[in-house]
Formats: C-alpha cells, sequence, structure tokens
C-alpha cells in the first residue's frame, strides 16, 4: 500500500470512512496530483480542472463508505474523476455536438502522424481541441472506453462518437502537419 506521512493508504480510507477529517485532507492531498492529471485531460484550463477535482473528491468522501477495497482506490477514484468532468461538460457538449454535426464535412483519414507521437506530445497538442473533441479523445484513445461506453456516457449516438474522435485526430494531424512545416520536417 502506498504511505502518507508513515500512515498506510487503507488506514487512510477506514479512517475516511468514519468521516475523519483529518484523513480525509490527508487522502485529498495523496491523490490530489493524480486526480488533477486526469482533470486536466478534461478540462479547458487548470481552473476547470480544480473544480473538477475537488466536486470528485466531494462525491469520494460522500460515497466512501461504498468504496470496496477489492479494487485499487486509484481506479475507483479515476472512474469518479472522469465521470464528474463529463458531467461537468454534458450540457455544453450536447450543444457544441448539435451544432458541429450540423456544419459537418467529410472526414480524411490522411496520414499517420497522430501513431508516430508519443503520450506527452498528445498531450501538449490536445490542449488545442475543441471541448466535444477533447472528450472523445481522451475517453476512447487514452482511457480505454469503446465508443458504445462514450455514447451512454454522453448521450450521442455511437456514430457522433466516432465522428468526433475521426475530428479531433485529423485536428491533430493538422497542426502537427503545420508545425512540422514551420521546423521543416516532413510528417505523415
Amino acid at each position: 500500500m502506498h504511505q502518507t506521512r508513515g500512515i498506510a493508504e487503507e488506514e487512510i480510507i477506514g479512517q475516511c470512512k468514519t468521516g475523519s477529517l483529518k484523513h480525509q485532507e490527508l487522502l485529498y492531498k495523496q491523490f490530489y496530483g493524480y486526480a488533477m492529471g486526469i482533470g486536466l485531460r478534461y478540462s479547458i484550463n487548470r481552473d476547470d480542472a480544480l473544480e473538477v477535482v475537488n466536486d470528485a473528491f466531494i462525491k469520494v468522501f460522500n460515497s466512501i463508505k461504498n468504496y470496496q477495497s477489492d479494487r485499487p482506490f486509484k481506479a475507483w477514484l479515476r472512474t469518479i474523476v472522469v465521470n464528474t468532468a463529463i458531467d461537468r461538460r454534458r450540457k455544453d457538449l450536447k450543444f457544441q455536438m448539435h451544432v458541429e454535426i450540423e456544419n459537418a464535412g467529410p472526414v480524411s483519414n490522411s496520414g499517420n502522424a497522430i501513431e508516430k507521437l508519443n503520450a506527452q506530445d498528445i498531450l501538449k497538442l490536445m490542449q488545442q481541441l475543441p471541448p466535444t473533441q477533447l472528450a472523445i479523445f481522451n475517453l476512447y484513445e487514452i482511457d480505454g472506453y469503446s465508443h458504445e461506453e462514450i455514447s451512454k456516457l454522453l448521450t450521442i449516438p455511437e456514430s457522433s462518437s466516432r465522428v468526433y474522435l475521426s475530428r479531433a485526430k485529423e485536428k491533430l494531424r493538422n497542426i502537427l502537419r503545420t508545425e512540422a512545416h514551420d521546423h521543416g520536417r516532413s510528417v505523415g
């Protein structure tokens, strides 16, 4: 188990289940960085991510009595942070998806620039994606959700999930081409 100031994660969680504010603070501090990393991937800016993380921890503390130790705590926390971020974006995403679908053009499958990137490069570029594309790219490519799961999370058709993922990849390819052209390199 992880240690925080000499206290085992299991003990911190057990004390959180009793409502100990001291242990809730310890848990928050221990997992803040992890939760913030997830929150930043789904948020437009750091302030938005911080709100997602804080809302997620409120949900964690309100439902920690239901946490079962047979599942890793990080996995349970990750699910809560991702769902909190998605819930926060759901109304905006529905509106944006409706507007974007009406103006949809053909999606190109040219180039393999994305496959040539490492995870850190992708994370830097992802902040340039529109919120809808960012959310779906995160869910599918990084967090491993299927299009069916994404469609249920965002209450959109599976086909829309595929379209937005394709658009996100195409936008990333275009950004890469522009940057490569500016630096005299050839990409995808």
